[in-house]
């Protein structure tokens, strides 16, 4: 009777766990491409219940005060402002802004305070679907997702989202519970300067203050609305308001 050679199994075994391997790696690719682009097409249409950022400040004690509300509930006021303080080319663009984010180099080589370069679309997409952080893992989802939005969602979307998910102080997230809290009117019907005011804030609402503000926000605010009359006068808020 022939006796089985010692390790005569091996080869198999270790065939079995390659395409084990080769299974499990085409499962991860497959989901780390299908997941982002699910969540991207729910997104065009439902309200993201919940961020990363919110979980945790919650986690904080800075409480959740939100409340939803489609683009033709919000100031157009407030539109203008965001483009005219966050992303001048949003509609110029298609994601990315390579002018800005040259600029952001240059200015970051010669001065200690850091100013950054995302566009509207990339601090959509990372406010929506990442975390808060600085890793080059976390900026190439981030240009994944801005990519997937641009595509999917488009510009109107994008601002719509932006204005109701953005941070604008603890615990509050969008415009209309931003207004309602510091200005006691709707987002629909925030005035020019109570539009910049809220914009004014957004690059740290956890340091400035939309009530009582100090002298920066307030120099700011009148950039911000001066700049806003420009977007408008110029059609830079098109995509968006038509």
């Amino acid at each position: 009777m022939a006796k089985n050679k010692p390790g005569g199994r091996a080869p198999r075994s270790r065939g079995q766990l390659g395409r084990l391997v080769r299974t499990l790696l085409i499962l991860l690719l497959v989901i780390g491409f299908v997941g982002p682009v699910l969540a991207v097409a729910v997104y065009r249409f439902a309200p993201p219940p919940v961020t990363f950022l919110m979980i945790q400040r919650l986690a904080e004690g800075r409480g959740l005060n939100k409340s939803w509300r489609g683009l033709d509930q919000l100031s157009p006021h407030l539109v203008r402002s965001a483009i005219a303080s966050e992303d001048a080319n949003f509609c110029g663009h298609r994601g990315f802004d390579l002018e800005a984010i040259r600029k952001a180099m240059d200015h970051n080589e010669r001065s200690d305070r850091v100013r950054g370069g995302s566009t509207i679309s990339q601090q959509t997409a990372k406010n929506v679907f990442l975390w808060p952080d600085r890793s080059y893992v976390r900026k190439g989802l981030e240009a994944y997702f801005t990519v997937l939005i641009e595509v999917m969602w488009g510009k109107p979307r994008i601002m719509e989202v932006y204005l109701n998910v953005a941070e604008f102080g603890p615990g509050i997230y969008g415009a209309e519970a931003a207004a309602r809290r510091y200005f006691g009117v709707s987002a629909a019907d925030l005035s020019p300067t109570q539009a910049a005011r809220l914009v004014a804030v957004l690059p740290s609402p956890l340091r400035y203050k939309v009530v009582e503000p100090g002298p920066y926000v307030r120099r700011r605010t009148g950039r911000i609305q001066a700049a806003a009359g420009t977007v408008r006068r110029d059609g830079l808020a098109a995509c968006v308001l038509g």
